[in-house]
């Protein structure tokens, strides 16, 4: 058993405000650029200070015979998590996805900084709930949701795994071309892509597609199954379109590559970060073995 003390994980990404000063260098040049384009940096300006006073909140509830540590959330994937962690991601809800692939089993506590301006689907503890949560998650006492995960794997053993959903296709608007297989059933396909996603993804992305297309799944954000989504699949003499939509569970979505260059897989919408998915490469795309464990506050 570990002797230390636990640890508050805070993880949080740049404001607006923040982003726009480190691009135009000073103030004025930013405030100058807002004008020009009919809108004030003020608004941006008071965003981020109420951030930061948010933030400020939340760390100063945490024990004070804890550790805590601040992440930004570009440096993600070069901070070691430890098993007994308690991460708070700080933010959107797209902060809780983009730090759900490093974890294991460590609790994760979504703090709304500004529910007058976020969901709150999976930052669902606000501030003045934050000192009790975390002295129930650190006694394994809050209440929690295991959210089913998708995860790619190559068969060169790369993975990505997603909170919300896994694209495959190309990196263009051209047709991405692959051999779809789900069990006994495969055919060739031309589309604009494919999502596969979890039940907490099925909101985002995947709701689009399903209104869309009115190719709609029942899939629960606990459920050990994902479901896949093709996007405007042609049909054509050597390409089908019957495979659309469909749910996944103990047996993985098998995707062969028929693209000689712009293949790409990505997770959660990060664009840059991708895997290269060119002629004959081969995915398999399930529920991942490891769940996010959510407290739900």
């Amino acid at each position: 058993m570990s002797t230390l003390t636990p640890r508050a994980v805070f993880v949080v990404r740049e404001t607006d405000y923040e982003r726009l000063i480190a691009h135009h260098a000073t103030r004025d040049q930013a405030r100058f650029f807002l004008e020009s384009r009919s809108q004030r940096i003020e608004t941006l300006e008071a965003r981020h200070h109420a951030f930061h006073a948010a933030l400020a909140q939340a760390r100063a509830v945490v024990p004070s015979d804890w550790r805590q540590t601040l992440v930004q959330r570009a440096d993600l994937d070069r901070f070691l998590f430890a098993p007994d962690d308690l991460v708070i991601p700080v933010g959107q809800d797209g902060l809780v996805a983009n730090v759900a692939k490093y974890l294991k089993d460590q609790p994760v506590i979504g703090v709304n900084p500004a529910p007058d301006l976020y969901d709150g689907l999976l930052v669902q503890v606000a501030l003045d709930q934050l000192a009790a949560v975390l002295r129930a998650s650190q006694a394994k006492r809050a209440q929690t949701e295991q959210r089913t995960m998708v995860q790619a794997q190559l068969e060169s053993g790369e993975t990505l795994t997603a909170l919300n959903e896994i694209f495959v296709g190309h990196r263009s608007h051209q047709s991405a071309r692959y051999r779809i297989q789900c069990g006994n059933k495969a055919e060739d396909q031309s589309s604009s892509g494919l999502i596969v996603a979890s039940g907490t993804g099925s909101t985002g992305w995947a709701r689009s597609i399903s209104s869309a297309t009115h190719l709609t799944l029942s899939l629960q954000c606990e459920e050990p199954a994902v479901g896949y989504w093709v996007r405007e699949p042609f049909p054509s003499r050597t390409s089908a379109a019957t495979m659309r939509a469909g749910k996944i569970t103990a047996k993985p979505l098998r995707i062969t590559s028929q693209m000689n260059d712009g293949g790409v897989i990505f997770a959660d919408g990060i664009e840059q970060d991708f895997i290269p998915f060119d002629w004959g490469r081969c995915v398999r795309i399930g529920p991942a073995p490891h769940a996010l464990r959510l407290v739900v506050g």
